[in-house]
């Protein structure tokens, strides 16, 4: 695990192998706990200073890859927790859940499928009835398949994709922002694929394009209640998302390799624009996309 504090060359601060699988795949929807090589959620490096002190946050997918090191990173500067998660990710779930805790936050655990309406709707209520508010709201579950012939693209899967990215998304901001007060932020997780998308990720990219979009309406649409709205743009970051089919087999094993710092990034490198957007330290950015791409721009 890498020091976060100490100023170094970011090409060198992990290694290529930390962010590269050996071409072996996992079943959807991945888990950290079986991810070979591990990835860096900050449980070691991530040192908080109180930026979100009394704060309560809701963070779908945060049992594993960057939503884990989100949560991770919001406890640990103050904030209690909440995060969703398929059931079959109940083991990545309870290693956050403790970690959360352990920062001295409360943890609250939210199993359901976020493809239905109904359950977004509930881990909503759930978090409000537990916390009183949602002070920070992350859209950040997502479904990522690779396929790489146009014909092979299921409508089951190109439905799925969107009901898990873009759908969800709208169901579970719907719900909240009545809940969530003047100062609240909502930070959606969009790609690099928004901007320059691969062949194979057809589905994927379009709905990363879609919440861009999504992004920057919203956040002139919430504007007068006082409530910010921005997204993160990854790069390639190793994550379960990627060896769950995320990517095909040979991909894996140059996974990174073509950004101009030359390896793939790891969530405890992208949690802190999540901090930095939830914190009143953001207070003028709004409708507005950090791209965390190890060099590959936004337009």
């Amino acid at each position: 695990m890498s020091d976060q504090t100490t100023m170094q060359n970011p090409a060198k601060q992990y290694s290529k192998a930390q962010g590269q699988g050996d071409g072996t795949l996992q079943p959807e929807p991945g888990s950290d706990t079986t991810l070979n090589p591990r990835p860096d959620h900050g449980e070691s490096s991530y040192k908080g200073l109180g930026r979100l002190k009394g704060r309560k946050a809701l963070i779908t997918g945060g049992d594993s890859g960057i939503g884990a090191a989100v949560a991770i990173a919001y406890a640990r500067e103050g904030a209690d927790v909440a995060i969703s998660y398929l059931p079959e990710e109940e083991e990545d779930a309870k290693k956050i859940l403790k970690l959360i805790e352990e920062a001295g936050q409360k943890a609250l655990a939210l199993p359901g499928d976020i493809k239905n309406e109904k359950t977004c709707k509930e881990i909503v209520q759930k978090t409000v009835d537990t916390f009183g508010a949602i002070d920070i709201l992350v859209n950040n579950a997502g479904k990522q398949e690779f396929v790489g012939e146009l014909q092979d693209v299921t409508s089951e899967q190109f439905q799925h994709t969107f009901q898990t990215n873009v759908f969800a998304m709208f169901w579970i901001t719907q719900a909240a922002v009545p809940h969530m007060p003047e100062g609240a932020s909502i930070i959606n997780t969009t790609s690099i694929q928004s901007y320059q998308p691969s062949p194979g990720l057809l589905d994927y990219a379009s709905t990363k394009g879609a919440i861009t979009s999504f992004t920057k309406s919203l956040a002139k649409m919430l504007a007068d209640k006082g409530i910010r709205v921005n997204a993160v743009a990854p790069g390639p970051i190793w994550t379960p998302l990627q060896p769950s089919h995320g990517q095909p087999p040979e991909k894996l094993q140059q996974f990174g390799e073509n950004t101009p710092l030359g390896r793939a990034g790891q969530p405890a490198e992208v949690a802190p624009s999540y901090v930095f957007l939830a914190s009143q330290e953001s207070s003028y950015i709004t409708a507005e996309v950090i791209g965390v791409t190890g060099g590959h721009h936004l337009p």
